[in-house]
């Protein structure tokens, strides 16, 4: 005969359920021990974000997408113009941070520049092509390859051509040389090192010597010096990196006054980016500054020195699953404990697309899980239960930089007036 159970066997919790519910019972203990987090949630969208979901829907926009607020891009472009025009400082716009020609000419003309930096060799061949006499200054030194390219694809004769960026005699020769190949002559501009150590020429002589070197090149013309100073604000102080680097650039200037022989004044002496623009303002070695990203202000660049500039630029995107309970693979017996211990875990919401260089904004109180881990296909935000989502809701984000994010969604969607009214195509994907 079989054996029977105890009588009072089907009340008797298993083992492994008594030891899951110790753990739980722990994990509880622990969560009363450390403390519950706050609930962020607060309900659904203020009243912009509202809007912004309106004229989305009215716009019938369904998929990801990267939306510029005209109203607050203007009110961007008037700070800049305010703190740079009464020190007489010109404005380079930064063709990376802005990578829609709609955009950028909209920029260039609110400061009424036809000066631009450009980074790679696709966005020099697009900005040759469409603003051929613009005057074009190089980020960042370009392999010898893509100089060559542009020789190959553009006429010297029909072009001003940019100012090709040289931080190292070599790189100095082998643009020399493929000038000289296509018949062209090649403006050039020397990067100083101003403190942020990522190369360029830090030693007076040595810049001396490529100075020299360039001036007897009859395929070469000297157009001035770089020194792009990004991390002076995160420094310990400040003010003295500030005070190091225009020591740094006046050392350069000197340089190169003495090389060239004549007055450097009409030369482009450039220096700053948006996180210290407003710096030079006050007083400094260079005639120019460079500007992009403070014209859209995204979240990596909240700083003191940016405190006029306004957040302009969001992702867009719908809720595609909205669940009550957030469950984590293999781990389903601890959604209560993970509840108590952070209340914005408590729901899960897929949104469609993610992975984004960019923080979750509205509604209020979500984030991502790492537990779940991230997706560029369905992104899972958590919140609280005062989160209010369902699907085909709108979330947004705010995106951590402008450079690269604004590639990843088609057409900028341009809201203004309470209505999408516009679209801007971005340039070409390029790295």
């Amino acid at each position: 005969m079989a054996e029977r159970d105890p009588p009072d066997a089907k009340r008797r919790p298993s083992r492994r359920l008594a030891m899951t519910g110790a753990g739980l019972a722990g994990l509880g203990g622990l969560a009363a021990l450390v403390g519950r987090k706050a609930d962020r949630g607060s309900g659904g969208h203020d009243a912009y974000f509202l809007a912004l979901s309106q004229a989305l829907a009215a716009a019938r926009v369904a998929q990801p997408s990267l939306i510029i607020d005209k109203t607050k891009l203007d009110a961007n472009i008037s700070a800049v113009r305010e703190i740079t025009e009464p020190a007489h400082l010109p404005v380079r716009v930064v063709v990376k941070s802005l990578p829609a020609i709609d955009l950028i000419d909209h920029v260039a003309a609110g400061l009424k520049t036809d000066r631009f930096m450009v980074f790679n060799g696709a966005m020099l061949d697009e900005m040759t092509r469409r603003r051929p006499e613009a005057d074009i200054l190089m980020g960042k030194p370009l392999p010898t390859l893509q100089s060559v390219a542009f020789f190959d694809a553009h006429d010297p004769k029909a072009t001003l051509g940019p100012q090709w960026l040289i931080d190292t005699p070599e790189r100095l020769r082998a643009l020399a040389a493929a000038a000289q190949a296509k018949g062209a002559k090649a403006r050039v501009n020397f990067e100083i090192d101003v403190g942020l150590h990522r190369g360029g020429f830090s030693d007076p002589a040595l810049l001396r010597q490529v100075l020299i070197e360039a001036r007897v090149n009859p395929h070469l013309q000297i157009a001035g010096l770089m020194g792009y100073d990004p991390h002076i604000p995160k420094t310990p102080n400040p003010s003295s990196a500030f005070g190091a680097s225009q020591k740094a650039y006046a050392a350069a200037k000197r340089v190169l006054a003495e090389v060239v022989g004549a007055d450097i004044a009409h030369m482009t002496l450039n220096s700053a980016g948006s996180p210290t623009f407003a710096l030079h303002a006050e007083g400094t070695e260079a005639n120019e500054v460079s500007i992009g990203s403070a014209f859209v202000k995204p979240g990596d660049f909240d700083l003191k020195t940016l405190v006029r500039c306004r957040a302009a630029a969001y992702i867009a995107t719908p809720v595609i699953k909205a669940l009550e309970r957030t469950q984590i693979p293999s781990l389903e017996a601890l959604s209560g404990v993970m509840g108590a211990l952070d209340p914005n875990t408590e729901r899960a919401f897929f949104i469609y697309g993610g992975h984004w260089l960019a923080k979750p904004l509205s509604p209020p109180g979500l984030q991502y899980n790492d537990l779940f881990g991230r997706s560029s296909n369905q992104e899972m935000l958590t919140g609280s239960r005062r989160v209010n989502l369902k699907p085909d809701d709108y979330v947004f984000l705010r995106p951590n930089q402008s450079e690269a994010v604004l590639f990843q969604f088609g057409d900028l969607l341009v809201y203004e007036g309470g209505k999408i009214s516009e679209r801007w195509p971005t340039f070409p994907v390029s790295a």
